[in-house]
C-alpha cells in the first residue's frame, strides 16, 4: 500500500495500490468531501493508472490542485516507487 500525503486540498492523504499491469486495485481518499471522494475513489478503481492520472491532472478547486489533481500526482509517485 503506498500512502501519499496530499497538499492544499481538504483531502490529507490518499491510500494507493497500483497492480504490476498498471490497474489501480485500491484507492481511498482520506478527509475531504466524503460523498466526492468516495465517489472518485470507486471510479477509479479498475482502470488504468496512466490514463486516470493524465485525465486528473491538472484540475484545479480553491486553489492550483485539487483532489482528482492530488490523486493524479499520488498516482505518478506510487508508479516512481
Amino acid at each position: 500500500m503506498y500512502h501519499y500525503k496530499t497538499q492544499g486540498t481538504c483531502s490529507t492523504g490518499i491510500d494507493l495500490e497500483i497492480s504490476p499491469d498498471g490497474i489501480i486495485t485500491y484507492c481511498k481518499i482520506i478527509n475531504g468531501c466524503k460523498g466526492n471522494t468516495e465517489g472518485l475513489s470507486r471510479m477509479v478503481i479498475g482502470r488504468k493508472a496512466d490514463e486516470v492520472a493524465e485525465t486528473l491532472a491538472g484540475i484545479p478547486c480553491r486553489s492550483n490542485t485539487s483532489c482528482p489533481d492530488q490523486l493524479s500526482k499520488a498516482i505518478r509517485a506510487c508508479q516512481a516507487g
